[in-house]
């Protein structure tokens, strides 16, 4: 049956697919045959034996570059499959010729069968001796297990391995519970026995690895690929891959479900150095993704090919941004030439094209919100007139280049120019922002609305946007859930009309914000992506630019009556998942009384910018990157608490660490987070005291200084680094980016 499956996975695939969806066929069927791994018979484990032979003679799916050994590293264990609870672990094991290990136990039955190479095993008689920290070990059989055999050890058996030949060695070895939940297995220090000890799983185990240049071609081969970086966001800020998305490991529990739906998607994962690749990779692992890799020596080794670097954040919608400018020679307008206009009353609307909550942290005196997506629906409200000249702004350059050309290329009456580089220039030329402002959205008259409905059907379908009726909608969503192809469905609306009623399982992502940062909504690259067409304009908008993106887009005008014109109310869900045991909650007032009387730390790890607005008095705040090396610093007798808004993120980050760092001290999640703490009206505080990852968490903006000097030199340095996004996309070669004339 199995070699039947292995043989249907299709060869135009990438070895790391068909190698993951071979394990995943032996692993299903190993789960039917034994069921309870701590039930399995000898004759459960014979079946099993079988197919593990088969998956070992598909040896082209372990080639010996995706699991490299050398003379620093003679021997490495790499993770192939495991259960969230540490069952059904596939490792292999890879090695030099001469690699031996000393006479050890498992606790646990194992199945070792050959890929590569011969690993001799002799089994042991374990007897006891006058002294009972020495038992003696006598040599009952030898196996030497290769390619097309296999070898079964009971929990008790005893045995050394020992790689014959000349050739470099690759076995599989599955284990009915994985090798770090294994804590009382023991090591002979001899052949002969002796004493002995417990001892844990080999350190560094690792993940199937992937080159610089692997990657790039992965990028061009027109199959799904998600590069996550799992390093805190603002470490990643600093330098990444272009098509890298920023996914702190400690978050993923939180946010792969979103960013990465269906659990077969081809993922590397990447850091600095490898150093933390690999926690990462065993993450998304227990949380149930699959094919899963690591490039091997990070961001380090891709600089080190010549390959391109880039640093901030969003950075293919920014670098998209530059590039309209750049190519269709979009209108811009000074902060100079803007007042000077205003000042004599000219016939001008500026309109602001950020959300609705950066518009009220800041904006020009007489701007008008009106969202990216928002633009062509409603522009004809505010700018009726076709006389009257449009500004686009937002905070810098991107949403201000793209809105004013969107509706360049809706074919708008009107004169439409950009502010060039935003309020940024607005407050480096000496000008003030207003602050708290607020202006309605203009509902567009029927007249309005029909107009915008032509231009923006006559956008999306020179971008290539396709509308899909109910039945391709339902055809795709099967596929889906068969995890054959990915499907992102997004509602582009308002905040406030999609928790009005919306379809159920479509995310929300407001048009303009899914343009500006999509990385933070779709992780899957050649994933299809579907948005709700309500209104025939905002939707197609929004399509039409993602699709220049370089994103497979369509839209799907939702039923006005029948069964599928159900909606669910209130905001988007989301879904967490829990691979650990929870870890231990604590009231507000319980934590409150174990940190006046010195016997516990609190520790906010959510977000330096909200920690600095408010936390609770005497918090310090962490990224979560380096939460356990400052743990390791505490007293071992202090409590710690960790805290997040709401408490979810600490309660997952804590339960984490209980399984993966076991730190001594005791560890507990705040219940209900700064949220609560403010509810239970305990002390609260704020400003940078307490900091002690400097800007680790998450990319700051220069808005955030307090200082003028050093806001304005930030302005500077971003818009800087903006500008020369252009440059870097032409040495980066292939982007997607496809704009419509």
């Amino acid at each position: 049956m199995t070699s039947t499956l292995l043989s249907a996975i299709p060869r135009e695939l990438d070895v790391g697919t068909r190698r993951s969806a071979a394990i995943a066929q032996f692993i299903s069927t190993a789960r039917q045959l034994i069921g309870d791994p701590s039930q399995a018979s000898r004759e459960d484990l014979e079946a099993v034996a079988r197919h593990l032979e088969t998956l070992g003679r598909q040896a082209t799916l372990f080639p010996e570059e995706d699991f490299p050994v050398d003379q620093e590293h003679p021997a490495v264990v790499y993770r192939l499959s495991e259960e969230a609870d540490g069952g059904f672990a596939l490792y292999l094991s890879a090695a030099l010729p001469g690699k031996s290990v000393l006479p050890h136990d498992h606790t646990t039955w194992a199945i070792i069968s050959g890929v590569q190479g011969v690993e001799r095993n002799v089994f042991y008689r374990r007897d006891k001796t006058a002294d009972p920290a020495r038992d003696a070990l006598t040599p009952e059989r030898t196996v030497d297990v290769g390619l097309g055999n296999s070898v079964i050890l009971g929990p008790d058996d005893v045995h050394t391995i020992e790689l014959q030949g000349h050739q470099t060695g690759l076995h599989l070895h599955f284990y009915g519970r994985g090798l770090d939940h294994m804590p009382a297995r023991v090591v002979f220090e001899s052949r002969a026995g002796g004493s002995y000890r417990t001892f844990g799983p080999p350190a560094g185990i690792r993940h199937a690895r992937i080159t610089p240049q692997d990657i790039k071609a992965a990028l061009a081969d027109g199959q799904e690929i998600a590069l996550l970086d799992v390093r805190d966001a603002g470490v990643y800020a600093r330098s990444h891959l272009l098509f890298a998305v920023s996914a702190p490991r400690w978050r993923l529990p939180l946010d792969i479900d979103r960013l990465v739906p269906r659990r077969n998607t081809r993922i590397v994962v990447i850091d600095g150095d490898e150093s933390q690749a690999h926690d990462g990779a065993h993450q998304l692992i227990r949380l149930g993704w699959t094919n899963v890799s690591v490039l091997a020596g990070g961001t380090e080794a891709w600089a080190a090919a010549g390959l391109e670097v880039f640093s901030g954040t969003n950075v293919p919608s920014k670098a998209f941004g530059e590039v309209i400018e750049h190519e269709k020679q979009t209108p811009w307008i000074t902060s100079e030439e803007l007042e000077r206009l205003v000042r004599q009353g000219d016939n001008i609307a500026v309109v602001d094209s950020r959300t609705p909550e950066e518009f009220a942290a800041f904006s020009l005196p007489f701007a008008h919100s009106v969202p990216g997506a928002e633009l062509v629906y409603r522009i004809a409200e505010i700018a009726p007139d076709p006389e009257t000249l449009v500004v686009v702004n937002c905070a810098g350059r991107t949403r201000s280049i793209v809105g004013a050309q969107t509706l360049i290329d809706a074919g708008i009456p009107n004169r439409v120019v950009s502010l060039r580089n935003g309020t940024m220039d607005w407050l480096l030329t000496g000008r003030t922002l207003a602050h708290g402002r607020q202006t309605p959205l203009p509902e567009p008259s029927a007249g309005h609305l029909a107009g915008a409905r032509a231009q923006a059907e006559a956008v999306a379908h020179r971008a290539g946007v396709r509308r899909i009726d109910a039945a391709t909608l339902q055809r795709w969503q099967e596929s889906a859930r068969q995890q054959q192809r990915t499907l992102y469905l997004f509602d582009i609306r308002t905040r406030a009309e999609y928790e009005a009623g919306h379809l159920e399982g479509w995310r929300w992502a407001p048009g303009g914000q899914l343009v500006q940062a999509t990385d933070e909504y779709a992780a899957t690259r050649g994933a299809r992506i579907v948005l709700a067409d309500w209104d025939g304009v905002r939707a197609l908008t929004t399509g039409a630019w993602l699709a220049q993106l370089g994103w497979d887009v369509s839209v799907h005008a939702p039923a006005t009556h029948g069964p599928g014109a159900a909606r669910v109310t209130g905001p988007e869900p989301v879904r967490v998942l829990v691979p650990d045991s929870p870890a231990p909650l604590i009231a507000p007032a319980q934590a409150a009384a174990l940190q006046q009387s010195g016997a516990a730390v609190l520790i906010d790890i959510d977000s330096r910018a909200a920690y600095e607005k408010r936390h609770p008095a005497g918090a310090r705040f962490v990224a979560p990157g380096r939460l356990s090396a400052f743990i390791s610093t505490l007293p071992l007798q202090t409590s710690v608490v960790l805290i997040s808004a709401d408490g979810i993120l600490a309660h997952s980050v804590a339960s984490g660490l209980l399984r993966s760092a076991k730190p001594v001290q005791p560890l507990l999640a705040l219940r209900g987070g700064t949220r609560g703490w403010i509810a239970a009206e305990l002390p609260t505080d704020s400003g940078s005291d307490g900091v002690v990852t400097g800007d680790d968490d998450q990319s700051y903006s220069p808005y955030l200084h307090k200082d003028l000097a050093l806001r304005n030199a930030g302005f500077v340095e971003y818009l800087e680094w903006e500008l020369g996004l252009v440059a870097q996309l032409e040495r980066e070669g292939h982007t997607g980016i496809a704009l419509i004339d």
